[in-house]
């Protein structure tokens, strides 16, 4: 496709979804739930199809020596579709926030004013690897009312093209339009600079993948961006904690997988609790393969781990998100310096305290500026599904106009209703 053509192909893309998105936007929750719930069975019927598809983005991102954790990110496996399918039906079963009034009140003139919740209209989505976003992010467009725009990377092209293409069978069966839901089908990079451009069609517009290519949309955008850079989380173990609580959670939140962007890159122990824990610790990380890299302290205690793989760490490795087995590991005074040094390097992602001090649990939760912090929890939970949203169309570390697991009411806006009986004002 040409470049001249991939402009085109665009612009018909935007105008197609802004007429979508008015049909969309009046839908009944009955027939959105119903596409949903089609479009569930309809991921169940074709799991061995999708596998199909995705097997040959497997091999290409292989052939092309995409990374181990990269690749991961690519495996449309049936556990991955089921959840998929599982998050369409737990959207169809929560009720449809649109056209909610919320604040109404009666005003000194008489007039009643309040908020009603509608959709954003409509969302561009660029997202890398993961095919199964396709699904997450079409899901919630449908359930929030509004038309999207997918353009996924080129390395999940096929999955890419064969998950959007369910989605817009399960519109049609409901009686949606298949535009609701549509998918950039050039790999050509000037697509995304177009997408990017468009106010006239494009609302919103909602990166997920690397950090380059964060950086690029949120310089070259002329719409606004829902986004986060990257994800350095952190677990904190806190003087008094359980310690076999800690152990097990801290385990977890790092090696439950290493390639999201939820998963712990740095380990945090209060000094107090550090002789006890960091042995046990680093004895399951040693056992896993997981690289730590240690402050001076930290790397006193391990060093009596048998086998454990220890590196000095450099300043660089407190703002690091590895996405691999690797841990930067550090012991602190307390929760004042735990807290001092999340602030400074954290990327406000999700970052977690194991304590048993309600007092250091209320400090963590309202100092630590992030944007989900959690006690004694591991750091894996920080998802659109775990949240119970059904799915997420990402997670934002940004404070303007949705924070964390973006769900349903993260596409949606408010407009006032005034509501009178034949006031005029004096």
């Amino acid at each position: 496709m040409t470049e001249l053509n991939t402009v085109e192909h665009l612009q018909a893309l935007g105008l197609q979804a802004k007429q979508a998105s008015a049909q969309m936007a009046k839908a009944s929750a009955a027939v959105k739930n119903q596409a949903l719930r089609r479009l569930a069975d309809l991921l169940r019927e074709n799991t061995e199809a999708l596998q199909l598809d995705n097997a040959k983005d497997l091999a290409r991102a292989q052939a092309n020596g995409l990374s181990e954790p990269m690749v991961d990110r690519l495996k449309l496996t049936p556990k991955v579709l089921e959840t998929c399918a599982q998050g369409c039906e737990q959207l169809a079963a929560m009720p449809d926030v649109i056209g909610e009034i919320i604040g109404m009140k009666q005003v000194p003139s008489g007039i009643r004013v309040g908020q009603m919740r509608v959709p954003i209209g409509v969302f561009g989505m660029i997202f890398e690897s993961r095919p199964n976003v396709t699904i997450e992010a079409a899901s919630l467009s449908i359930k929030s009312g509004n038309a999207c725009i997918l353009r996924g990377g080129s390395e999940a092209i096929e999955s890419n093209k064969a998950l959007a293409k369910l989605v817009q069978q399960a519109l049609t069966e409901s009686g949606l339009p298949m535009d609701a839901v549509q998918l950039v089908q050039t790999t050509d990079r000037a697509a995304v600079g177009q997408l990017i451009t468009m106010p006239q069609y494009v609302d919103v517009v909602i990166p997920r993948g690397g950090k380059g290519l964060i950086e690029r949309i949120s310089a070259e955008a002329k719409v606004p961006v829902i986004k986060h850079l990257d994800g350095n989380c952190h677990t904190y173990v806190d003087d008094p904690c359980d310690i076999d609580m800690a152990v097990r959670v801290a385990d977890n939140a790092k090696t439950q997988k290493y390639s999201p962007c939820n998963a712990s890159e740095s380990l945090l122990v209060a000094r107090g609790v550090a002789g006890e824990f960091l042995p046990k610790i680093g004895a399951i990380y040693a056992a896993k393969g997981v690289e730590m890299r240690c402050c001076p302290k930290a790397k006193a205690i391990l060093s009596q781990v048998t086998g454990a793989n220890l590196k000095d760490a450099i300043e660089q490795d407190w703002f690091e998100e590895y996405l691999a087995p690797i841990i930067s590991v550090k012991v602190v005074e307390g929760v004042d310096e735990a807290i001092a040094h999340i602030n400074q390097y954290s990327s406000h992602h999700t970052d977690a305290i194991l304590t048993r001090d309600h007092m250091h649990a209320q400090r963590f939760l309202r100092e630590v500026d992030s944007s989900s912090v959690m006690v004694n929890a591991s750091t894996r939970f920080a998802d659109g599904f775990e949240y119970g949203l059904g799915a997420e169309i990402g997670i934002s570390t940004d404070k303007f106009h949705a924070r964390g697991p973006v769900g349903i009411e993260g596409l949606t806006s408010l407009k006032y209703v005034v509501l009178g009986e034949g006031e005029v004002r004096v």
